[in-house]
């Protein structure tokens, strides 16, 4: 794998961190600026609005603009956004610096996922997207631990300013290990849009939002679940919440040979096991191993729909992957926000604190209907997409021994 990898890897870690890591600073957020732990958690809102308004605004705009270029500038906005967030003096204040951090969340993954695919041979792309993925997982074994040990510790300004320092570095590896890349050859927005709107583009963000839904239905309130149902003790719960990154660790390892074997039937077998698994837990939660054993199995085939499903809407999209791409990670925030939401529904209506992985695993059941529906509308259809289908021209024009392999295979 390209050394350019590693440096998409390195961003997505500082991405991974800033997102996740807000949860565990909520109450001394609190504490700091004078609000109580429910207004501070518009900080986690914050910055998932961020990402589902910059992930087509900022790729739009971004369209004419060289990718290493691109891609540098997107992290130097990330790096304000936290820098802004440390020092900012007010509750309001820092709701804008997390808006800030997170618009160029969507738009990078965006960018960097269809980059990553032009950097290897056709039949290693999923491996490589996934690969950059790599480092969202990561961020969730050390990353938000470390940093939510940190804030607590030095206080929550450190978290920011040591996220700040990541983007730093992220910057200066884009620009010394990933080549020069031409931007596409120019659609226009109109003509990126009705890509867009593709009927298997649609269906494939459908069923992020719906399958991914499931995980964080759960996921938003594992830490009450274990204390309340499962009986470990509030002091175990980080540790126990690393076992959810290394799940997804595995997942990601796993989904990248696996998409690049067998798109569909990669996603299809991940949702449904994902499905099962949350059953499982709504059953077991109460025992501590079965616990154990659930929380790394929910990482690990939850972030193994990732890569499946970020190849499938760049497959098909056709004239603007980046842009499709990048939407997909709006869909994801989506179903963060709608997962948590639907999880919370539950619990109001005093369903008891086992009912969100019973009501996750409905939401990626509806997820894998969709996938299903999608793959049966596609049957037979003729597919000559490629993921830079619209970087050829300008690919065809860079001085040799720059220009990436391109070409995708057909989901």
């Amino acid at each position: 794998m390209p050394l350019a990898l590693l440096a998409l890897a390195v961003a997505a870690f500082g991405i991974g961190t800033t997102e996740f890591v807000m949860m565990g600073l909520l109450p001394d957020v609190a504490q700091d600026l004078g609000t109580s732990v429910p207004t501070a958690g518009y900080l986690v809102s914050a910055y998932a609005l961020g990402v589902v308004l910059g992930a087509p605004l900022l790729t739009a705009l971004g369209a004419r603009v060289p990718r290493r270029r691109m891609l540098v500038a997107l992290m130097a906005v990330f790096t304000v956004g936290n820098l802004a967030s440390a020092l900012a003096p007010t509750f309001g204040l820092l709701i804008a610096g997390r808006l800030l951090a997170g618009l160029p969340h969507g738009a990078f993954f965006g960018v960097g996922a269809v980059v990553a695919a032009r950097l290897v041979r056709e039949g290693r792309q999923a491996r490589a997207v996934a690969t950059m993925f790599l480092g969202l997982t990561v961020a969730n074994i050390v990353g938000v631990p470390a940093a939510t040990l940190l804030g607590q510790r030095l206080g929550w300004r450190a978290t920011f300013l040591v996220v700040a320092a990541i983007g730093l570095v992220a910057m200066a590896a884009l620009v010394r290990l990933l080549p020069p890349l031409p931007a596409g050859e120019r659609t226009g927005l109109g003509r990126e849009l009705r890509a867009l709107g593709h009927r298997q583009v649609l269906l494939g963000l459908l069923t992020t939002v719906f399958g991914f839904a499931g995980v964080f239905a759960v996921y938003s309130y594992l830490a009450s679940m274990l204390t309340e149902v499962t009986g470990f003790a509030a002091g175990s719960v980080p540790v126990v919440l690393a076992l959810f990154g290394i799940g997804m660790t595995l997942g990601a390892l796993a989904a990248g040979p696996l998409t690049d074997r067998a798109l569909r039937p990669t996603l299809y077998v991940s949702l449904a096991a994902l499905a099962l698994v949350l059953t499982a837990f709504h059953f077991t939660a109460h025992l501590k191993g079965a616990a154990l054993v659930a929380v790394v199995l929910i990482g690990a085939v939850g972030f193994l729909t990732t890569t499946p499903l970020q190849m499938l809407v760049m497959h098909k999209a056709q004239q603007a992957p980046t842009l499709a791409a990048a939407s997909n990670q709006s869909a994801f925030n989506l179903a963060n926000a709608g997962g948590a939401w639907v999880g919370g529904l539950a619990l109001s209506a005093g369903w008891g604190w086992t009912s969100p992985p019973l009501v996750g695993a409905v939401l990626a059941a509806l997820g894998l209907a969709v996938a299903l529906l999608a793959g049966f509308l596609d049957r037979g259809a003729h597919d000559t997409s490629r993921i830079v289908a619209r970087g050829d021209a300008a690919d065809a024009q860079a001085p040799a021994g720059t220009r990436p392999p391109t070409g995708a295979r057909r989901g």
